[in-house]
């Protein structure tokens, strides 16, 4: 793979997981609930019955993922807080001992050579914040930056890396407009609060972390984006594709670089957002970086009978989709990759989720071969690598994921690991992609160390 080289030297090669993904243990050491501990308890709500109650059991096995990352010759490790691991009720007394967990991640990652980069939001609210109104409230946000305070606090002089939130669009639009996702609401007036309280929420935080922090840190706010484009040249089409690209990424987008909430969603929306004094400039806090999470494209046909934001999403007539159904579409994360450099001046982008899903086949003596996922690993960096020549600050590349885990509401059918995981045993098995990864990035290290002094 020539375009290996063309990323610059120190290009920062990582994996991504999720606390509630992996960890298990979701009931020792004093954690408490979160939304996702019950929404995976309510029947039906999740794919099997499946629960992340075990999952890839991280929490015990946590030492033994770290060796793994080391054999893959990662150089970053992106990784949630668990804010109920933290703090059971959201607020109020910490818990030392789930807090005393990542302490003792962070010091196994860095005595391993591993780069920390922390996610202190990935979807696990505590279920008493929950119970006490959620993200439609803007008590959640001010929670949400005293929780940033506490894990600054207790791991900042060791963490420089940090992303407050991950897929806010998520949280807002599939947890609580389509309900497939915790909280399971479909209300829009709630989803809307809730998008413009987790990015207050995001602004808090930020402040936090750059006044808690013992390491200056350097703070980032993950967006999975999506490249919107019509079904046809018909200008309902081109309206509805506009919509799309609204509801996907301009409405994460424009107000956290300071241009405010975009007028024409507020009107497709027609909910009044809970603005006060000041709001705007805690969202626009200044970002070291941008994590950019990207999986598929969509295809926006008009569709005036539904609610807003009014569009179908087309499948693509013949294209190879993965076991989730999507689109494989590596040009769509150049698109975007350069979208944020000419349209939003990004300073510092990193790749913080890339992968695929498969139908995974263990062979008779035990190994994975994927070559489906290979594939698409090499041709999402051979789009990087593009937009890298083309002057997008590109500084690093993290997959999704290290390991097979909980795929929230599909629970463990779709498998995005580098690594196999036998949900019955917990025994971890590298995957070809697994080693076609450490393959490439043993072999930029190669092309791109400094010559030997003579």
């Amino acid at each position: 793979m020539q375009s290996i080289q063309t990323f610059p030297p120190g290009f920062r090669w990582g994996v991504s997981t999720a606390a509630y993904q992996i960890e298990g243990s979701a009931d020792v050491d004093g954690r408490g609930p979160s939304i996702w501990d019950t929404f995976s308890h309510t029947p039906g709500a999740v794919a099997n019955g499946d629960t992340g109650d075990v999952a890839c059991d991280h929490y015990r096995l946590w030492r033994d993922d770290v060796t793994l990352m080391r054999e893959l010759g990662v150089s970053d490790y992106r990784f949630s807080i668990s804010w109920p691991r933290v703090l059971p009720s959201g607020n109020g007394a910490v818990n030392k001992a789930g807090l005393a967990f990542y302490d003792r991640l962070v010091d196994g990652l860095l005595e391993a050579g591993i780069r920390p980069y922390v996610t202190l939001y990935h979807w696990d609210l505590p279920q008493a914040l929950q119970d006490a109104g959620g993200w439609p409230e803007r008590a959640t946000a001010e929670h949400f930056g005293d929780y940033a305070s506490v894990v600054a606090d207790a791991l900042g002089d060791r963490v420089q890396d940090w992303a407050t939130l991950n897929e806010p669009l998520c949280s807002a639009w599939l947890g609580h407009l389509e309900g497939v996702l915790a909280p399971g609401v479909k209300d829009l007036t709630a989803a809307v609060r809730s998008s413009y309280h987790l990015l207050l929420g995001h602004g808090l935080a930020a402040q936090a972390l750059r006044s808690h922090a013992a390491v200056k840190p350097n703070v980032g706010l993950v967006f999975n984006m999506t490249p919107c484009e019509p079904a046809t040249d018909s200008e309902a089409d081109r309206r509805a594709a506009q919509r799309a690209d609204g509801h996907n990424n301009r409405w994460w987008l424009d107000p956290t670089h300071g241009r405010g909430f975009p007028a024409d969603m507020r009107e497709v929306y027609g909910v009044d957002l809970p603005e006060r004094p000041g709001d705007a400039e805690t969202i626009a806090a200044p970002l070291d970086h941008l994590g950019l999470n990207y999986y598929f494209r969509q295809i926006i046909k008009d569709a005036p009978e539904l609610s807003a934001p009014s569009y179908h999403v087309l499948p693509v007539p013949g294209a190879q989709t993965t076991a989730m159904g999507w689109e494989v579409h590596p040009d769509g994360l150049e698109q975007l990759l350069m979208r944020l450099h000419e349209d939003y001046a990004a300073t510092s982008v990193l790749i913080t989720e890339n992968g695929s899903a498969w139908h995974d086949e263990v062979g008779a003596d035990g190994s994975v071969h994927d070559p489906d996922r290979v594939a698409c690993l090499e041709r999402h960096l051979e789009a990087a690598a593009s937009a890298v020549r083309r002057g997008a600050p590109l500084h690093g590349y993290y997959a999704w994921s290290l390991l097979d885990n909980f795929e929230w509401a599909l629970g463990y059918d779709k498998r995005f690991g580098l690594v196999r995981v036998d949900y019955e045993t917990q025994q971890r098995t590298i995957k070809t992609s697994g080693h076609r990864y450490a393959q490439l990035i043993a072999a930029h290290r190669r092309v791109t160390a400094p010559p030997n002094p003579s």
